[in-house]
């Protein structure tokens, strides 16, 4: 499913296509698009109103005509049609004049390790309605990898977790290729889920996803082991009477309902170092993992894997941008391939 470096050369632009954001890059420009996969559809004529950010301010505000729908599910294109008519609002016209006075037009585009054929052919169909003559698919987990400058073409084991808003996904690298991986059905959606449902338990208290963020903020700045509680103030809707209602949250408590699905994460890096040959092994343990993807700064998770695992975690300068920021790299030459020549008799 990987293109080669030489393939990836000859593409004009790249195409990060994520269930909570879509980035796109443009050879010689550098990063031109980092908008919220998000558009707003006028029901009753089929127009496009809104994309990116201010499409997501109108989710959960908006009348019975008018439809708030992400294309992208899961790093897989569900409505390509939508997808089409996002990424051309959000490339601009400036950008898409930019790109059809290149002469057969390439396009790199990064899709999940294990996406299916029909995931892959919805993305290729998506970048050829913008006029691409051919797209070639870079795995996401070496696109990652080589965004955040990890050496993926030594012989050394690089281990790289990409925390995804749908889902997680794990790899070890080695001469590079993939040697085992993981995908994990838990991201930063479950995570803002587990801590809306434990409001509605605990506090008998209705919010939008939007209103976790000051929650997430607190756990951050209180860390993961924060001595003594801390409170923050919530506005939602009260269950039982349909008024607003403001509430005060203990961090600490909602930092263990959070626990509960980071601990699928947790299972499957252990799954992906027992499958893992020895030696590789002992590479991560020296090395330690590299996290990255948007949902990389959760509370308290990487605290987790380090107790958990017994090995180091850090995360990326911005982790938000890696996988695109790879394919940008690759598109622009600056990663040099290892030629793996047969020896001579």
């Amino acid at each position: 499913m990987t293109a080669s470096l030489e393939q990836l050369r000859r593409c004009h632009f790249a195409v990060d296509l994520g269930a909570a954001r879509t980035r796109v890059w443009v050879r010689g420009a550098g990063l031109v698009v980092d908008q919220p996969s998000v558009a707003a559809v006028n029901t009753k004529t089929g127009a496009l109103i809104a994309v990116g950010e201010f499409a997501e301010k109108m989710k959960g505000r908006t009348p019975d005509y008018i439809r708030v729908a992400r294309p992208v599910s899961g790093g897989t294109v569900v409505d390509i049609d939508m997808a089409q008519r996002m990424l051309r609002h959000l490339l601009g016209d400036k950008v898409r004049r930019t790109l059809r006075r290149k002469p057969r037009l390439r396009a790199a585009a990064c899709t999940p390790h294990d996406a299916d054929p029909l995931a892959q052919r919805a993305t290729i169909e998506t970048l050829v309605g913008l006029g691409a003559r051919r797209v070639e698919l870079v795995d996401t987990l070496i696109a990652a990898a080589v965004g955040c400058g990890l050496p993926v073409e030594e012989p050394e084991a690089t281990m790289i977790m990409v925390c995804g808003a749908a889902a997680t996904q794990l790899a070890v690298l080695s001469l590079g290729s993939i040697v085992t991986a993981e995908r994990i059905p838990v991201g930063g959606e479950a995570v803002d889920h587990a801590i809306v449902q434990h409001l509605r338990h605990q506090h008998e208290l209705m919010l939008p996803s939007q209103a976790v963020r000051p929650l997430q903020l607190a756990l951050s700045a209180n860390g993961p082991n924060a001595p003594g509680p801390a409170l923050t103030e919530i506005h939602g809707r009260d269950v039982a009477t349909g008024l607003a209602r403001s509430v005060q949250v203990d961090t600490a408590a909602v930092r263990m309902a959070i626990e509960t699905p980071l601990t699928a994460v947790l299972d499957g890096v252990g799954k992906v170092l027992r499958s893992c040959p020895p030696d590789l092994v002992a590479d991560v343990a020296d090395r330690g993992i590299m996290m990255v993807g948007g949902s990389a700064l959760l509370p308290g998770l990487d605290q987790m894997l380090r107790q958990a695992t017994g090995v180091p975690v850090h995360i990326a300068e911005r982790p938000d941008v890696c996988a695109v920021q790879g394919l940008g790299y690759m598109l622009e030459g600056r990663i040099e391939p290892r030629i793996l020549n047969p020896l001579a008799n």
